[in-house]
């Protein structure tokens, strides 16, 4: 028999749920076909996060999404695992699309103030590079003998493009 505190747990967990998260998500670029997900696990099968972090789900947090825990998934950790290698769209037999769907809740949970900590060394990278992954000089003797021009790390031009958006990395400030 389920005791008044447990039902009372069961009320608050149920207000919580956000119903119009799994529409909020599909109307977003990438997320249309996340209703289409029936659940069949296929996404799990050979995805390389999971066989590294077993606590790594892309059917839960689908799951999540659906049943509109929007918070939870938002603020959780694991959406910032998705190595976007596309092994679960190429498989997924409903077409879901999950690491598009895994963009879309990444932005959004930026958008709402989850920045994870991953995120944000990033973008201190980008803000002192201009790249996330800078070029050293034996990369550009390559594109020399290969006829590519030299790719100079240039950060001016991407804290131009920060300060517009309202991302400052150098000030502390994460555009929340």
């Amino acid at each position: 028999m389920i005791t008044q505190g447990e039902l009372w747990e069961v009320i608050l967990v149920a207000v919580k749920l956000d119903p119009r998260f799994k529409d909020e998500i599909s109307n977003v670029p990438g997320g249309q076909n996340l209703k289409r997900c029936f659940q069949c696990g296929t996404c799990n099968v050979g995805c390389p996060v999971r066989e590294i972090e077993e606590k790594y789900n892309p059917r839960k947090i689908i799951r999540m999404v659906v049943l509109g825990m929007k918070e939870r998934v938002l603020s959780s950790n694991f959406i910032w695992l998705c190595s976007a290698c596309y092994t679960c769209q190429e498989r997924c037999p409903q077409d879901v699309r999950i690491p598009e769907v895994m963009n879309a809740l990444k932005n959004l949970a930026v958008k709402e103030g989850h920045i994870h900590n991953s995120f944000a060394k990033r973008m201190d990278v980008l803000w002192i590079h201009g790249t996330l992954y800078p070029l050293s000089h034996f990369d550009n003797a390559k594109r020399g003998e290969l006829g590519l021009p030299e790719i100079l790390s240039e950060s001016k031009e991407v804290q131009e493009l920060f300060k517009l958006t309202g991302f400052n990395p150098s000030e502390g400030e994460r555009g929340t």
